[in-house]
């Protein structure tokens, strides 16, 4: 994984060092699927979430990491007390660099799979079965859940018409049809987390999915389901009125920012496809194949050997 702010991989690095001191063999001996869960400030939440969690997912033993990102309540006690793994990070870095270091956490620890969940139980941890079933398959390398296509309880209108702006948006931008960008529940092979650059603190959603889509990776969706928020509050969308309770003012700076990153992904990552194709057209006449990240390049053919992959590879500040 290659860092853009050599300060977030000293955090990592040391956040992985403390978490191996503390679990040992559990921690570097995962079991086939991890999943993984970004808190910040979840304590009362985090606990009947850990709780709900399957022991196995589509047949696999599973094992829960929770990256708790700067709390400042009792997420970690209460993550550890109900069994999770916990990766207690000092500093509240975002969502994003939290996932990133779960993703890296499975990975080197072994894991095959990972699965994404939220820390505040508006998914259905019965449905980890049907977002993971398509990857374990080989029908896919990255799978989201997508309430467009099963059900939402949310009444905001405002957010479903931001869903379906920004769904509409990506699958112009990168070609691929998706309905929901911004799902949490979501399933892929370990590697893929390592292929594709995540470099955004905050709404990494469309960075990954992105990212996924212009390595060439297989990309699918399934029904799934959110239920309402029982218990805290969101953390999406923070600004200096965010106090004050206004939902329709917290969603237009989500909105802003999310819009931010998807936009700087998709051109971040159609300049890395020019420059790879570039190298390759270079490399052409001299029999020597650019090592890119995705499917089919050097770095993918040798992750193909990871737990989970036994198969060809495919042409391919707030939590």
């Amino acid at each position: 994984m290659i860092y853009k702010n050599p300060q977030d991989q000293v955090v990592d690095d040391d956040a992985i060092k403390a978490f191996i001191d503390a679990y040992g063999e559990r921690a570097t001996g995962l079991p086939q699927v991890a999943i993984v869960i970004a808190a910040y400030n979840e304590a009362g939440a985090i606990g009947p979430v850990i709780q709900a969690l399957p022991a196995e997912v589509c047949g696999l033993a599973a094992a829960a990491i929770v990256v708790a990102d700067g709390c400042a309540d009792d997420t970690a006690a209460e993550a550890a007390a109900a069994g999770a793994l916990v990766c207690d990070v000092p500093v509240n870095r975002g969502q994003g660099a939290a996932l990133r270091l779960g993703y890296r956490l499975a990975r080197e620890g072994g894991a095959g799979y990972i699965v994404t969940t939220d820390a505040d139980g508006q998914y259905n941890p019965a449905e980890m079965d049907t977002v993971l079933a398509p990857v374990v398959a080989g029908e896919a390398d990255f799978v989201t859940g997508s309430r467009r296509l099963g059900s939402q309880e949310t009444k905001d209108m405002i957010r479903r018409t931001g869903v379906r702006f920004f769904a509409g948006t990506i699958s112009m931008l990168t070609g691929q049809k998706i309905s929901d960008t911004t799902f949490g529940l979501r399933a892929m092979r370990a590697e893929v987390t390592g292929a594709v650059q995540l470099s955004q603190p905050q709404y990494q959603a469309s960075e990954l999915l992105i990212g996924v889509i212009t390595h060439g990776y297989k990309v699918a969706e399934v029904p799934a389901t959110i239920h309402r928020r029982r218990v805290g509050e969101s953390k999406k969308g923070q600004n200096p009125l965010y106090k004050l309770h206004i939902p329709g003012v917290n969603n237009f700076f989500y909105g802003m920012r999310f819009a931010r990153v998807a936009y700087g992904t998709w051109w971040r990552e159609r300049q890395r496809s020019r420059r790879s194709r570039s190298s390759r057209s270079s490399t052409t006449g001299s029999g020597v194949r650019a090592n890119g990240s995705g499917p089919g390049s050097v770095e993918a053919s040798a992750s193909s050997a990871a737990p989970g992959a036994g198969r060809p590879a495919d042409p391919a500040k707030r939590t």
